[in-house]
């Protein structure tokens, strides 16, 4: 039970945490369209890139791809191997320092089976990765990444309060009803309540979804801070090391660990993404479930010991598990169409809500809510009738 100032109340958050976060929602519903079919995207620009299945341990040595980078780019850093899950590539990345936003980078990428170059475009380069830093971060790096963090939590609020107030204002009326009589404002507004009520849950989904994918860097920064210092301790003062063994030595190293997991990706040793005294060596599962979850392996650079090996936090677990929700690519093609569909009505709603505040004259939102006040006056004078009820 609500009363009609309470209604009221809700009414002003909804549409004031609405009214600041549209702009960006609208920019990350428009970039994230394209981004729901980047596999497709992605095959159609370069086909060649898709030439053959998937391969998890490639015939020919890591290190000989590893060397082949090397002699093309000899002033740059080693940082990661990659073995691509949608076509038999693996991926080297080199950068002139120690961080993967060290510029310029170079990403070498070779067939898993020959081992010759594959011709590809640079991180950051294509056209779906341009929309992906648009869609995270409006080019604007991590600060960008957290402000569109926090335009989405705006949106979950305003989902929240706008799913509060609208029993009140919708009680009378059938499901789905869209007056087509009278201002074109009304049609409009009810039109944004039935497709607003509508996406609910998928918007409430997304839209956390993108709270969790926006407060990624932090998350494994607090990872990092927690495991990494107890795990050196006891290599003291040791300086870094500087023999270290091959790239195959550190992923055969993980698979003995964990035989069960498949190795997808091998980090170098440096101060930032590992440390430097491992290689940081990510697997995964190979079930539908198992496939989202990641487990860390640090191996130690020198003796290919492994040193850890153990599933990441909670917290990163929800980050993990929030992904593939966020962009509907984990069943395919139709439900890839049906993460589109919603887009497009969240688009609509947006583009409504805006339609509906532009026009500057006293809405029925408006007029019901004075209404309402109206009816808890009379209560406080001994007039019944005063409460609403929130569907």
């Amino acid at each position: 039970m609500f009363s009609a100032r309470k209604v009221r109340a809700w009414y002003r958050l909804h549409k004031w945490t609405s009214l600041l976060c549209t702009l960006f929602l609208l920019v990350s519903c428009l970039t994230g369209l394209p981004l729901i079919f980047h596999d497709e995207i992605d095959q159609m620009v370069s086909p060649e890139t898709a030439s053959g299945p998937a391969i998890e341990i490639p015939p020919i040595p890591l290190d000989r791809m590893v060397a082949a980078a090397r002699q093309q780019n000899p002033k740059m850093r080693m940082l990661f191997v990659t073995i691509e899950e949608d076509a038999p590539h693996v991926n080297v990345g080199m950068a002139t320092g120690l961080t993967v936003q060290s510029m310029p980078r170079k990403l070498t990428i070779f067939d898993a089976y020959t081992g010759a170059p594959v011709q590809a475009a640079q991180p950051g380069q294509s056209f779906m990765d341009k929309v992906l830093l648009l869609h995270r971060g409006l080019f604007a790096g991590i600060p960008g990444e957290l402000f569109m963090g926090l335009m989405a939590l705006l949106f979950v609020v305003s989902l929240a309060s706008g799913a509060l107030v609208y029993g009140p204002f919708m009680r009378r009326l059938d499901f789905g009803t869209v007056r087509r009589q009278g201002p074109r404002r009304l049609h409009w507004f009810d039109l944004h309540n039935l497709l607003g009520i509508v996406t609910l849950c998928w918007t409430l989904v997304v839209g956390a979804t993108g709270v969790m994918n926006a407060l990624s860097t932090p998350l494994f920064a607090m990872w990092r801070a927690s495991a990494v210092p107890q795990l050196l301790k006891s290599y003291g003062d040791k300086p870094p090391a500087e023999r270290i063994i091959t790239a195959d030595a550190a992923a055969a190293a993980a698979r003995r660990a964990l035989p069960e997991m498949k190795v997808t990706g091998i980090i170098f040793p440096n101060p930032v993404m590992s440390t430097v005294h491992h290689f940081l060596v990510y697997t995964k599962g190979r079930t539908p479930v198992t496939s989202r979850l990641f487990t860390p392996v640090l191996v130690d650079a020198e003796t290919g010991q492994v040193a850890m090996a153990k599933p990441f936090p909670w917290y990163i677990r929800t980050l993990e598990v929030s992904r593939p929700l966020h962009f509907g690519d984990y069943g395919g093609l139709p439900l890839k169409v049906i993460w589109a569909v919603f887009d497009i009505a969240t688009i609509l709603v947006l583009a409504s809500g805006v339609y509906l505040w532009v026009s500057r004259r006293r809405t029925p939102v408006e007029n019901e809510l004075d209404r309402l006040v109206a009816l808890e006056g009379r209560s406080s004078s001994g007039v019944p009738n005063s409460r609403v009820v929130a569907q």
